[in-house]
């Protein structure tokens, strides 16, 4: 078996994998993407891999290069549809109403003006969110019109696409944290609850982690939402309600786990590994 592992950047979560295939004996060969050149009608080096596990940290590199691979058939980690849909909040929160699956409620607009609609209909104070982004960048929680107004009139002025959608989420009461589960072939495999006095949880924005057993509905939903977003290995955030209970925030489909190894005691990214292995193989679904 031979497995190739595609990224931008070799974080500790990539040689941590790295690690995990070779001490299976799998042979795993790193790709920089950054240094490739496809040729869309001719598959070349790539068909010697059985599969191709992307840990691109660059969302544009991640879906060109998989939609080139899909396409000479490939089996890539994850699939271009889950990677498109986890990676735009528009499309994720589709995909769980579509499933059934409990979400915050949100509204949209394309202009500033109809924005501002969106966000009093939701009610304050509400969030704002780009529908493309990660670490809790450029999220703002507005808690009246003055800064809805504000925030929409910036957005509108920096005019790139990514503001071009305004994605309103209402705010949700949470305790304190939120909770993240990571699911490997539709098994959530450990649980973690990320702490902070600020509104925003995101340990890249300083909220602290601990290991958190995974009850039945948390399960449950975890194993849904994967479903879903039709992901192989995700991160999945939900967001406790004080009215409505867990509600799935976002997904993940490159998820970080560093951090979260030894406060869970799971061996992330050995279980990684053998999902791709089998993945490879073809016996696993």
């Amino acid at each position: 078996m031979h497995i190739a592992m595609t990224y931008t950047r070799l974080r500790a979560e990539e040689r941590l994998l790295l690690d995990a295939f070779e001490a299976m004996d799998i042979r795993i060969t790193p790709i920089d993407l950054r240094t490739i050149v496809f040729d869309p009608a001719e598959i070349g080096e790539w068909a010697a891999y059985d599969a191709v596990l992307d840990r691109s940290v660059s969302l544009t590199a991640t879906r060109t290069a998989v939609a080139l691979l899909e396409g000479y058939g490939v089996r890539c980690i994850n699939p271009l549809h889950a990677i498109e849909t986890c990676s735009d909040k528009l499309a994720t929160t589709i995909a769980l109403i579509r499933a059934g699956v409990p979400t915050p409620g949100v509204r949209v607009a394309t202009n500033a003006e109809s924005g501002l609609t969106a966000v009093e209909r939701i009610g304050y104070p509400a969030v704002l969110k780009p529908t493309v982004g990660s670490w809790g960048r450029l999220v703002a929680r507005v808690n009246d019109r003055d800064a809805a107004e504000a925030v929409l009139e910036h957005r509108e002025t920096l005019g790139s696409v990514q503001q071009g959608v305004i994605y309103v989420q209402e705010h949700i009461d949470k305790p304190g944290r939120d909770i993240r589960v990571f699911v490997v072939g539709a098994e959530p495999i450990a649980a973690i609850a990320r702490s902070s006095p600020h509104w925003v949880t995101n340990t890249a924005r300083g909220a602290t982690a601990s290991g958190l057993e995974i009850g039945p509905e948390l399960r449950r939903l975890s194993i849904d939402a994967a479903a879903a977003v039709g992901a192989d290995i995700v991160a999945i955030d939900f967001l406790e309600c004080p009215r409505r209970g867990l509600l799935v925030n976002e997904l993940n489909h490159s998820m970080e786990f560093r951090n979260s190894i030894d406060t869970t005691g799971v061996n992330i990214p050995g279980i990684v590994a053998r999902h791709v292995a089998a993945l490879a193989e073809g016996v696993a679904a």
